[in-house]
């Protein structure tokens, strides 16, 4: 039977960190951001919708998406965010349970879905057995967004507050990843997940 975890986190808590090292422990991995991506590539029905409802100009040169201009448009303008989410949503769920199902079929032992918006989205909570949230306090949350993205406090903030607050996540999560510390002691929490539950391989994630 095969298991399955949600993987999430806030910007700039270190869930990608954890969903690289549970990939070279030998989970599988179902990466919501990259659906993201493939689902408005060049040809797609989604890209299609997207020119069609917000105009052919945030299509760049070379045929994508321009994804920063169509960000600056939606960024603190939630009726543009739920014009555009009404496109790419049910696109990106239909993927992530197309390949969900594959991987069951396959008798995958373990599947983690890796969404950094997780729990707002509403319906992968429905697809998943378990839920790990990869958290840190809310000031190292904002420093690292501002040293990663060059990004004003004030700024940082304003996209921290697009999602939900990580207490609120660890207050549902069944387990939490601790990245407040050392990068070693975040993969020793991972290695220790993994030598309890047996779902991968955590030898190949150890530091030498």
């Amino acid at each position: 039977m095969t298991e399955v975890w949600g993987l999430t986190g806030g910007i700039a808590t270190g869930k990608s960190t954890v969903s690289v090292w549970l990939r070279q422990a030998g989970l599988t991995i179902i990466d919501a951001d990259v659906i993201a991506r493939e689902v408005v590539a060049p040809g797609t029905p989604g890209l299609r919708q997207i020119l069609t409802t917000f105009g052919a100009d945030y299509r760049q040169a070379d045929g994508q998406l321009n994804r920063h201009k169509l960000g600056r448009l939606v960024f603190g303008q939630p009726t543009e965010l739920r014009r555009l989410e009404a496109i790419t949503t049910p696109l990106i769920q239909a993927e992530i349970t197309r390949q969900l199902a594959t991987y069951r079929k396959q008798g995958v032992p373990a599947i983690m879905i890796d969404a950094p918006t997780f729990y707002e989205v509403g319906y992968l909570i429905h697809l998943v057995d378990h839920v790990m949230v990869v958290a840190t306090t809310p000031a190292i949350q904002r420093q690292r967004l501002m040293a990663r993205d060059g990004l004003t406090q004030a700024a940082a903030q304003a996209r921290i507050d697009q999602q939900w607050p990580i207490e609120k996540k660890v207050a549902r999560a069944d387990v939490v990843i601790d990245n407040a510390g050392t990068i070693a002691e975040t993969r020793q929490q991972v290695v220790k997940w993994l030598d309890t539950t047996n779902l991968g391989s955590s030898s190949a994630i150890k530091s030498d």
